[in-house]
């Protein structure tokens, strides 16, 4: 919550600087069987008295992601449709139909797309689908993917555009502090409670190897990524990394693409698909 009240003190825009969107916050209300790198001891269903003071000490929160099948999910669905915060499935083990109700109730997105979330499983010798296949299902559902070539690989990447296509998947990140910095040791989290996590290969990863603790990727980086591995185009790729979210954000009247009257925040990239320019509002820094 201190967090939180600090950020309201933040400027949204510095000369020179790239725009702050807001805040997007990723649980602390997730599934214990898909937590991933989330410390056990964090997770809870939503309650009430704490989402709606986190919205009372910050008016920036824009997004929150969490497991949609927990008790007191529904509730909060209604409450971040009513604040237009939106909502997004992440680290859920929510089954198809759960995930479809939680779409009816004003879901909008699936937080990095396979990895944290429940697919095909078996109940009493029957398939039952899961959270990946109802973002499959909903056409209008929009799914974020971390195409660093490590989360994904390529035959999923090709497999998500094919369905879903470049209006409907957002290129993410999803990075940490290791982000852009030699291997070795990172804390993911805060200091006082983080986890210990090891960039190699790329990728952050759990010390024990045993799950991917964020990334370590770059937007220009997914871009390659996603033009190697498959057959999507550069415009449609460079859709999924900057319309597209826009788009999901409700923003695209103002970002996203070059048009007459949008904000002129543009990168340049070079014929190897790297960053050449940054330009800020209509200023190359």
């Amino acid at each position: 919550m201190n967090c939180l009240a600090l950020f309201e003190k933040v400027e949204r825009r510095e000369e020179g600087m790239p725009e702050i969107l807001g805040l997007h916050l990723e649980g602390p209300y997730f599934s214990y069987g898909q937590r991933g790198a989330q410390s056990p001891e964090n997770l809870r269903s939503p309650a009430p008295e704490e989402y709606e003071e986190a919205c009372a000490k910050s008016s920036k929160i824009c997004r929150w992601s969490f497991a949609v099948e927990l008790e007191g999910a529904e509730d909060f669905l209604r409450f971040l449709r009513e604040k237009g915060i939106v909502a997004s499935l992440a680290h859920s083990d929510a089954d198809c139909n759960q995930v479809m109700q939680a779409y009816d109730n004003g879901l909008k997105a699936m937080t990095h797309f396979y990895s944290g979330m429940s697919g095909v499983t078996r109940k009493n010798a029957y398939r039952a689908a899961g959270a990946i296949e109802a973002g499959y299902l909903l056409d209008d559902l929009f799914v974020e993917v971390i195409a660093d070539g490590c989360h994904l690989p390529g035959e999923l990447l090709q497999l998500i555009y094919k369905i879903k296509g470049a209006r409907r998947i957002c290129l993410v990140t999803d990075s940490m502090r290791g982000a852009g910095m030699p291997e070795g040791e990172y804390l993911l989290g805060g200091k006082n409670g983080g986890i210990m996590t090891i960039v190699e290969e790329g990728v952050a990863k759990l010390p024990d190897r045993s799950a991917f603790a964020g990334s370590v990727a770059t937007m220009d980086r997914l871009v390659r990524t996603m033009h190697e591995l498959t057959t999507a185009p550069l415009h449609e790729i460079i859709t999924m990394a900057s319309l597209t979210p826009a788009m999901l954000m409700g923003i695209d009247k103002e970002k996203g693409s070059i048009s007459p009257g949008k904000d002129a925040d543009l990168l340049l990239l070079d014929e190897s698909l790297a960053v050449k320019l940054v330009m800020v509002r209509g200023k190359i820094h």
